[in-house]
């Protein structure tokens, strides 16, 4: 596999082609990166005053702003402090206890600690959740492991993020994803209201294969099941809206003293880790990492370091191949799961656990 000598991007993924001085179609298109720099920067300051008209109108209006979901990354714990700090606003910080590393609860432990912000825990069914991830890696959907339980395991901590902003009254749910995160067809900057308010959450895929009852169905965020005239919250990416740059972001939480340590700052040591069978079981299939493309992007932007995954990218692929280091992972989930990689499987098309919109 070879990669751009500019972005990182490798020439597996599609719509990619390098040159022969080895930069890649999109490094290569000036005027199109150029034009796509200006749009974006357009974009992120519509989101911005957005973002501060939000936050005057939202301000006071019960006992907590904002809710924040928290996992214990760097993106996550830096925007507590923006929000708690600088903006002064009363947040409410919540963490869905499934697959977090302990590195990832040190950082939350250090964070809230250091603020001062109030924090629910909730910790559901482990069977429910293997049952769950059982089921989705050994049918994934034509575009891999990756996508397909990211976008079955997100809904679930988002509904139960969207539910409790419900039940406390609070306005807002401000979610710590960068720019690119999650894909762009679901979200950029803020989940639509049809989907908010109007839109099932529940994978069709889960429910017609008769492997979920009612219960496990249940789990999944439904606006349908409460009564007229609730009052759903808006949930945003504040990320989306402000500058963005991953180095800084690991560099102040460092500084700051909210987390112990860089290694702790590392999204490569503080993700969930589930991600290291799906970025194994993609890998086997596709032959690149499926997060490539997305820091390749940020690279092009000059928001990620390419020097920095100029090394770990391969250093990562060959851990995760090898499963050494924190690359075991791999094997103990696999382990918890009882899987084999064989059962890792793409056997759905596309689209499979998409919610189905209401026709408007």
């Amino acid at each position: 596999m070879k990669r751009c000598i500019n972005c990182l991007v490798p020439d597996r993924v599609p719509g990619i082609s390098l040159s022969d001085d080895g930069r890649c179609n999109l490094c290569r298109d000036t005027t199109g990166l150029a034009t796509e720099s200006a749009q974006a920067e357009e974009e992120r300051r519509a989101y911005e005053a957005d973002f501060e008209k939000t936050l005057v109108e939202s301000r006071g209006q019960g006992q907590y702003d904002c809710l924040v979901p928290l996992s214990g990354g760097k993106d996550s714990i830096y925007l507590l402090y923006r929000l708690a700090v600088e903006l002064k606003l009363k947040v409410l910080a919540f963490t869905v206890d499934i697959n977090i590393p302990p590195l990832a609860w040190d950082n939350i432990r250090r964070a809230l600690g250091k603020l001062n912000i109030d924090h629910l825990s909730y910790s559901p069914s482990q069977e429910f959740y293997q049952k769950t991830f059982r089921y989705v890696l050994r049918n994934q959907e034509e575009r891999g492991a990756v996508y397909t339980l990211s976008y079955v395991y997100a809904p679930l901590f988002e509904g139960d993020a969207l539910r409790l902003a419900i039940e406390k009254g609070i306005p807002l749910v401000l979610a710590g994803y960068s720019p690119g995160q999650p894909e762009p067809e679901r979200m950029l900057y803020e989940f639509s209201r049809r989907l908010i308010c109007e839109t099932d959450w529940t994978p069709p895929e889960m429910v017609s294969c008769g492997e979920f009852g009612a219960d496990d169905l249940g789990r999944f965020y439904n606006p349908k099941t409460y009564p007229a005239g609730t009052q759903f919250p808006r949930y945003l990416a504040p990320f989306h809206a402000w500058p963005y740059n991953q180095e800084e972001i690991m560099r102040k939480v460092v500084d700051l003293g909210l987390v112990a340590s860089s290694k702790h700052a590392n999204p490569i040591h503080s993700n969930y880790p589930i991600n290291w069978l799906l970025m194994y079981s993609d890998l086997r299939v596709f032959g690149y990492n499926p997060y490539a493309p997305e820091f390749s992007t940020l690279i092009r932007h000059g928001k990620a370091n390419r020097n920095y995954w100029r090394i770990m990218g391969p250093v990562v692929d060959f851990l995760i191949r090898k499963r050494l280091g924190p690359g075991k992972e791999v094997t103990r989930s696999m382990n918890w799961l009882g899987l084999t990689a064989d059962e890792l499987r793409i056997t759905k098309p596309r689209g499979a656990y998409d919610p189905v919109l209401e026709p408007q």
